[in-house]
């Protein structure tokens, strides 16, 4: 009698917990998968009436092999180191050079004017070393505008740069504009966090598909002269950027002057970037 009683027990704590699962079972009628969303779908309602769907959310942290970021965008300040010989030929001579009677301050940039700014079509790492050491690299353009203070205007065929004191100039700039590819080598040193710290280093190479004279004067009005002006065709740059998260700070330095000849005036900027 007490084994019969002992599994009649035992068949009915058996047959509840079936019941239990079976009834677990009916009420998830529906899950669907969006992306990193769950959506469960129960049956009935709540004491409340309302309705018993759950929406559930689970993302993978899991950094992936080559991860890519659309429009990255800088903005900063430009400048250029002078080591321009002044007293030499290739500037002062009459007939041939660059900017005849020139002095250094001809070429003083109204530096909070000065404004560097870049887009990047998109930006890709590449884990090296278990996403600690990455291959960072991209295309975009970059932006190089140069506001000087005085009066300079620049001529053509062959380039003369000449003092321009006729006139009042109530804005003179150069801008530059380059196609760029830059290739640097990424230490993360938190590739597991949202919010990573990281550091690159590496070099860019731009091809000048843009170069203009921009003025705005009492007498002519807004004025745009577009001529390659002698600037080298291509720039090859230093690079480095320090990066939290979406933001950091990137900063530039070219190889050698943006001019083939005459001027010696190599092009750097700094300035803040917005994106990864």
């Amino acid at each position: 009698m007490k084994r019969i009683v002992i599994l009649l027990t035992g068949l009915f704590i058996g047959f509840t917990t079936v019941a239990q699962t079976d009834t677990s079972a009916k009420e998830k009628v529906d899950t669907v998968r969006i992306g990193a969303m769950i959506i469960i779908k129960k049956k009935g309602t709540n004491e409340d009436g309302s309705s018993r769907t759950k929406i559930e959310s689970h993302r993978d942290n899991t950094p992936k092999k080559i991860s890519t970021n659309w429009l990255v965008f800088d903005i900063g300040f430009n400048n250029f180191n002078d080591k321009t010989n002044y007293a030499g030929s290739a500037i002062q001579d009459p007939a041939t050079g660059f900017a005849p009677g020139a002095t250094e301050d001809w070429f003083d940039l109204r530096n909070g004017k000065s404004i560097n700014v870049n887009i990047w079509l998109f930006m890709q790492k590449l884990s090296l070393i278990n996403h600690y050491v990455n291959l960072k690299y991209g295309l975009g353009v970059e932006l190089y505008n140069y506001r000087y203070e005085s009066p300079i205007k620049y001529g053509t065929s062959p380039t003369q740069v000449i003092m321009d004191n006729s006139t009042h100039y109530s804005k003179n700039k150069l801008a530059a504009d380059y196609v760029t590819v830059p290739l640097m080598l990424n230490f993360n040193f938190a590739p597991h966090k949202k919010r990573n710290l990281g550091l690159s280093a590496g070099v860019t190479a731009g091809y000048l598909y843009s170069s203009r004279q921009k003025t705005i004067t009492d007498a002519d009005g807004k004025r745009k002269k577009r001529d390659d002006f002698d600037l080298r065709p291509w720039k090859l740059a230093y690079t480095g950027e320090l990066t939290f998260g979406w933001v950091g700070v990137y900063g530039t330095v070219a190889t050698q002057s943006m001019f083939e000849k005459g001027l010696d005036q190599t092009p750097y900027a700094v300035g803040l970037r917005f994106g990864w």
